[in-house]
């Protein structure tokens, strides 16, 4: 028995989860307890979700055991919309650009846990945050460039085709001081390798593409992505672009 599925069990004999979740996030500290996210998701229900997720950083701090309440109210209603709930969509939303960072990433946990059920419609609701604020950009990148999603390469070059949109709005960007911009460049960072692997010929040209983009942002998200350890399995191929 994993240790995610130790915690489903236990919580299947709680009557009262708060306790024992705030006693057991691993909060403060560098990492919260993704084990227990991933099981809560699992047994909890909506309203619990709902309840958590509307807990804001006055009422559960950034770096607390508080903060594990709505990280975890977050990917649980990924487990709604994976079931086909398209009601927690606007909340998932919305917490796309909460202050506090691990609820940010629980948004895309949830987004990833959509993904795994039904990842075409996934990529059709992405392309549509693709030209939202800049939390939303970086939630859609986060939710997309996960490996496991990228199951074929036909899914790869449309996740590919999101990055580029979003790469569109960075040269001439008015807004680069801003926490979300920067939070945005840091997904691109990683992102289109990502999707690149995935998908090499689009991948490359596409990066081929923006590395001829004078833009200092630009340049920088390119050279990162070619920093990866991954983009060693294409680099033979970027002659051929």
């Amino acid at each position: 028995m994993s240790r995610t599925e130790q915690y489903r069990a236990h919580l299947q004999q709680l009557c009262d989860w708060e306790f024992y979740l705030l006693a057991e996030s691993r909060l403060p500290g560098p990492r919260a307890n993704l084990g227990l996210v991933q099981a809560v998701a699992d047994e909890g229900d909506e309203a619990q979700f709902r309840r958590w997720l509307a807990l804001d950083a006055t009422a559960a701090p950034v770096n607390t055991p508080g903060e594990f309440l709505p990280l975890c109210g977050a990917v649980g209603l990924g487990r709604l919309l994976a079931e086909g709930d398209r009601a927690a969509l606007p909340a998932l939303r919305a917490a796309a650009a909460d202050p506090r960072w691990r609820v940010r990433e629980g948004v895309a946990m949830a987004l990833q846990r959509w993904g795994a059920a039904d990842m075409d419609t996934l990529l059709i609701e992405m392309t549509d945050w693709a030209h939202g604020n800049r939390y939303e950009q970086r939630a859609a990148v986060a939710a997309l460039c996960e490996p496991p999603l990228l199951r074929d390469q036909t899914t790869a070059e449309a996740v590919l085709a999101v990055l580029d949109n979003i790469m569109a709005t960075i040269p001439g960007a008015t807004d680069r001081r801003s926490d979300g911009f920067v939070a945005l460049r840091k997904a691109l960072g990683y992102g289109l390798s990502v999707a690149a692997v995935a998908a090499p010929p689009a991948g490359l040209a596409l990066l081929a593409r923006w590395s001829a983009v004078d833009d200092t942002d630009v340049r920088w998200i390119v050279r990162e992505n070619w920093g990866k350890k991954r983009m060693e399995k294409i680099a033979g191929e970027r002659e051929r672009v």
